[in-house]
């Protein structure tokens, strides 16, 4: 045979070579694919399991067994009762309803918490802190409401004048301590009733943690019997004071504004505004040099 049919015999046996050899390496890559995706599918331990679900929270976990769950009790063997929750002034914390269901919202914003103090998620006891907290700056904005014109208007036996803003510091020694002793034995006495005591062990415990029978606000005080034993009037009466107290807030933080920034009483300021609206000059009657 001439050189050129040799060459063309090699080639073509090399090419049938090299085509098996590949048919061969596919075939063992496909097999070894198949078994690696079947093993997947094959269980990791042929040993029994027993299933069972786990719930937990913060303070204990339970395990439940699937089959101990579906075996019934017995008639004879007594069960626990279930712990009914105790009204508190006729209100039963729900968490499926905002606030727990505490009253105070009412048209024509009705449920209104823009910045989610009580957004799902929020604790109860944090639900009711943040409650004691409203209520209780509220009544203290209501006799500050009152104290801004009562102490402007009428004489005081310390020679007290101006301003409420500046009448604090007009105090003498003495009723200035008396005063603040009474502030402390209020603010005392008030977290005897409605919160846990501490617990100095442990202190993350009880810090900030009001009692489970404590109704927000409610420490027993009322002399003139104005407490309400039916649980809708005494919703209704909350949502009152809520309300009067929501607007004292807003209505202290506008007078001390004002009097911060023009330093007359409030009295004054209307008295002011009454000349400028009226076309006389407020400042004709100044002297010179000064302010008024």
């Amino acid at each position: 045979p001439t050189r050129s049919t040799l060459m063309h015999s090699y080639s073509s046996q090399f090419f049938k070579i090299n085509i098996a050899t590949n048919a061969t390496m596919m075939k063992l890559t496909i097999l070894s694919a198949t078994v690696a995706a079947t093993a997947a599918f094959a269980p990791a331990n042929t040993l029994p399991v027993t299933k069972s679900a786990l719930f937990s929270t913060p303070t204990e976990e339970e395990v439940v067994t699937t089959e101990s769950a579906t075996t019934d009790i017995p008639a004879d063997i007594p069960q626990p009762a279930s712990v009914a929750v105790k009204p508190i002034n006729g209100w039963v914390p729900d968490e499926s309803l905002p606030c727990y269901g505490l009253p105070g919202a009412i048209a024509p914003t009705g449920y209104f918490d823009p910045l989610g103090f009580a957004q799902t998620g929020i604790t109860l006891n944090e639900i009711k802190r943040n409650r004691e907290a409203e209520v209780m700056h509220g009544r203290v904005a209501m006799i500050a409401c009152l104290g801004y014109f009562a102490g402007e208007q009428l004489p005081s036996p310390f020679g007290i004048t101006g301003p409420a803003n500046d009448q604090l510091q007009q105090m003498p020694a003495i009723p200035f301590v008396m005063l603040a002793s009474t502030i402390a034995a209020v603010e005392i006495r008030r977290a005897r009733i409605g919160w846990v005591e501490p617990d100095f062990g442990d202190w993350s415990k009880t810090l900030w943690k009001l009692r489970d029978n404590y109704y927000p606000g409610d420490v027993g005080f009322d002399p003139l019997g104005l407490k309400p034993t039916d649980a809708r009037d005494f919703a209704n009466m909350q949502t009152k004071e809520l309300q009067n107290g929501r607007l004292a807030m807003i209505g202290w933080a506008g007078m001390c504004a004002q009097e911060l920034c023009n330093h007359r009483t409030i009295m004054d300021t209307i008295e002011f505004y009454q000349k400028v609206y009226a076309g006389v000059n407020p400042y004709e009657s100044c002297g010179d040099g000064i302010i008024c």
